[in-house]
């Protein structure tokens, strides 16, 4: 057998189940063996052939060596993820097909786009799907996500209940692990939007050039008739629109471009811009804080665009989203003093967050930080540097230490600091204590952002994860306060 009558057979609808985990292969099903960063799909073709597994799809390139058995089909291809991308496609009857495709990529702002795109569709009347760090949202229900962009197999899922749901479009945010993993390579999109491109995952990509061929991938993928909806104060902009064939449509935030933002006025109510796009202009009120998240505006505003959606509708529905979770969000208290929490864990993320937030504090700006473990060691004395830059009180402390010591971790952010010793930089390793000592600290008018952790709420230390939630620690610790 090969590929093609393979893909012809999951596409019958009486096909064996398809699966890429051989810890749940049952007899009879189609087991694809793929090769991750960290484990090797062909490692474990032994073991799904003695539970059962009739159909093996592997890559040509390697070593492994199956044993001729009667009744197992081995399909040979040159990239198993790119074929398994297709299967799962095929095994859920082609749901992208049925839908308008959106995506975005970039260092930030991905969740953001998002979430805006969704509340665009929404004021459109219309359901958009939306799968990203925050949520999956099927629209029949929403779950937490366990990663930016799941498996291939999980995104067609989510899409075929898209579409039973009565939904038209969906979102999606393309982090550089899954495009260069192929999660997303089966998916035809309407437009694609990348944000920027700063210091991160270079754990995994190991080169800056790494990362934006990563993120390039989505783009060159484009047709001709697709948009390509780029950042033109972004200087990696201009590479990636020279590897695509989609029409381009640039966007900038006080400056001329297809689709342009000028700003009015940025304060503790949120940010007025006026957006404009072929001649049109409307104006925009947004209770997201700070340039950075205009240019977001303008990202999923070119998204939308391309998808159809006219610019009264999309200001609209921008103008409609009143939070996002762990950006930037509020801890509801009736406390002097303000707590927020974001998901910043980059330098350049905590640039823009801590120089939105300093001009806005009536008093001091207290920040808890640190670094993830396993993770791009590189920026970790860079965000020390940021900090220092803004900060009236900086609290450095543990994030995600995962198998790393939590000590050595803060260590190398300390180095960062041109005076570690001074009286406005403390060390507390335990995350909790920290927050609790920056709610201690403050006095009226002055603003706490806990920063890197976000939405999420766990902590993973080691390689298991506890309940830990910066909102949740924070509101408690609030009520005990008074």
């Amino acid at each position: 057998m090969n590929f093609d009558e393979l893909l012809a057979l999951v596409r019958s609808g009486n096909s064996p189940r398809l699966c890429d985990d051989s810890r749940i292969i049952e007899p009879g099903n189609i087991f694809v063996a793929v090769k991750g960063p960290d484990v090797d799909g062909h490692d474990f073709i032994p073991q799904v052939l003695a539970k059962g597994a009739r159909f093996i799809v592997c890559q040509s390139s390697s070593s492994v060596v199956i044993p001729a058995q009667a009744g197992i089909q081995v399909i040979s291809v040159p990239d198993s993820s790119l074929a398994l991308a297709i299967l799962a496609q095929a095994a859920n009857g082609n749901p992208a097909e049925k839908l308008t495709n959106l995506a975005v990529t970039g260092t930030k702002g991905k969740t953001t786009v998002t979430f805006l795109v969704r509340s665009c569709f929404q004021a459109a009347g219309q359901k958009c799907g939306l799968i990203g760090t925050v949520i999956y949202d099927n629209c029949i229900d929403v779950s937490p996500a366990p990663l930016t962009t799941p498996d291939c197999l999980t995104i067609a899922k989510s899409q075929a209940q898209m579409l039973k749901a009565g939904a038209k479009y969906m979102v999606i945010e393309a982090s550089s692990h899954a495009l260069d993993q192929n999660r997303i390579a089966s998916i035809n999109f309407r437009a694609a939007a990348f944000t920027n491109l700063t210091g991160d995952h270079l754990d995994y990509h190991k080169t800056t050039e790494n990362y934006l061929a990563a993120k390039s991938k989505i783009f060159e993928s484009l047709s001709p008739d697709s948009t390509a909806v780029l950042n033109k104060q972004s200087p990696y902009s201009e590479q990636i629109a020279a590897g695509a064939k989609a029409k381009i449509l640039w966007f900038a935030v006080d400056e001329n471009a297809d689709l342009s933002a000028e700003i009015h006025s940025i304060d503790d109510s949120g940010t007025a811009f006026t957006l404009r796009y072929r001649g049109q202009s409307i104006r925009v009120k947004t209770p997201l804080l700070g340039r950075f998240n205009v240019a977001n505006h303008l990202a999923a505003a070119g998204l939308c665009l391309a998808a159809g959606l006219d610019l009264e509708t999309v200001a609209r529905g921008l103008s409609a989203l009143n939070a996002i979770p762990g950006r930037l969000e509020k801890v509801k208290s009736d406390a002097p003093f303000t707590v927020l929490v974001d998901f910043a864990h980059t330098d350049d993320a905590l640039d823009n967050v801590l120089s939105t937030l300093k001009p806005l504090c009536k008093a001091r700006l207290i920040v808890v930080f640190g670094c993830g473990g396993d993770r791009d060691k590189t920026k970790r004395p860079r965000m020390a540097k940021v900090v220092e830059k803004y900060a009236d009180l900086a609290i450095v402390t543990s994030d995600n230490p995962r198998t790393e010591n939590t000590d050595d971790i803060i260590s190398q952010i300390v180095a960062g600091f041109k005076d570690p010793n001074s009286p406005k930089i403390k060390i507390e390793p335990d995350r909790k204590k920290a927050i609790a000592l920056a709610i201690e600290s403050a006095k009226k008018g002055d603003v706490i952002i806990i920063a890197g952790k976000g939405h999420e709420n766990y902590q993973i230390i080691g390689k298991q994860k506890f309940p830990f939630s910066d909102q949740q620690i924070a509101l408690d610790l609030l009520k005990n306060k008074k």
